[in-house]
């Protein structure tokens, strides 16, 4: 009788502090995507979708927050504790613009044209420039001088044209009209938000918010319904299969594990493999596997099925 293959991870080196953040590219024209990662060493990277290195997009002073591509990848975001938020050329790794902030830059993410960017973070305030027109004045989403939540912008996404959704520390996810910067719908969580990231295949915000996972429609006027769960710890970031949907990954900060749950909570896997907390998780948009990154400042690459011949697993074999 063969035992059942073994989840035995790539592992993808070269940070060298924690990993805060990552994010993957849609599937591009080849069938092939890419992998961008956050770092607390200030240097985002880029990977092939095997895994391998590209290219390390150096000019933050400070901490990277969370980096994300453009959907055609040929542009990434990055916000950063040095109170910047940088666009850069993935194709050759040039920085396109800088845009200064009086505060960390928490979380960033481009229009689905690349024409603009949101940013969020410690000022809790959430910008949008017009890359366009990079030297002009940003738009602020909300009442002229206000802020746009009570506490620091945890996470900002773009969702179709007009759509961008924010979720902050005072447990408020805010949608909002972009044409006009102007609110139009609101969550409220008990605890604050944790993690907030958008799974554009299902359509769904994906949300941790103390020992909450939620899936959230991504816009509210859809016909999705809600569905949220208590788990017995407090995940640090969370992942829906983008295909099936029949599954979601978290990571935790309270130990060195990578969690697989099904959609009703129950617990159907724990990968072992980091030497610190885990701070990020993202499928890739096949669904064919999953990443995540840690405090031991490195990424692992899980495959979705253990076994299958699929990218850099292809010609190895798992022992049971």
């Amino acid at each position: 009788m063969s035992l059942p293959a073994k989840a035995t991870p790539l592992v993808a080196s070269g940070h060298t502090r924690p990993v805060t953040h990552l994010s993957f590219s849609p599937i591009q024209d080849d069938g092939t995507y890419l992998l961008i990662s956050s770092c607390k060493d200030g240097n985002p990277m880029l990977r092939e979708w095997t895994g391998d290195w590209i290219g390390t997009f150096l000019g933050h002073k400070g901490a990277v927050w969370s980096t994300k591509l453009s959907p055609d990848a040929s542009r990434a975001a990055s916000g950063s504790a040095d109170f910047t938020a940088k666009v850069w050329d993935t194709y050759t790794g040039n920085l396109l613009h800088s845009f200064p902030h009086n505060h960390i830059v928490r979380s960033v993410a481009l229009s689905p044209t690349s024409s603009h960017l949101l940013t969020g973070g410690q000022e809790k305030k959430v910008r949008m420039f017009d890359l366009g027109r990079p030297d002009a004045d940003p738009d602020y989403l909300g009442e002229p001088g206000t802020l746009s939540h009570e506490g620091t912008v945890k996470s900002v996404v773009w969702v179709g044209d007009h759509t961008g959704v924010t979720a902050g520390e005072d447990g408020l996810i805010k949608w909002w009209d972009l044409r006009t910067r102007t609110l139009t719908n609101t969550m409220t969580f008990p605890k604050s938000i944790t993690s907030m990231e958008l799974s554009p295949q299902t359509g769904r915000l994906v949300v941790t918010s103390g020992t909450t996972v939620a899936f959230i429609p991504a816009l509210p006027n859809s016909n999705g319904l809600t569905h949220s769960l208590n788990l017995p710890y407090s995940p640090s970031s969370a992942t829906i299969h983008p295909i099936l949907q029949d599954r979601f990954v978290t990571g935790n900060t309270g130990d060195e594990w990578v969690r697989v749950h099904a959609m009703d909570g129950e617990e159907r896997e724990v990968l072992k493999g980091h030497h610190g907390s885990v701070h990020c998780v993202e499928f890739s948009p096949d669904g064919e596997m999953y990443a995540s990154g840690s405090e031991d400042g490195t990424i692992r690459l899980w495959q979705t099925t253990p076994g299958k011949t699929y990218g850099l697993w292809q010609g190895q074999t798992n022992g049971g």
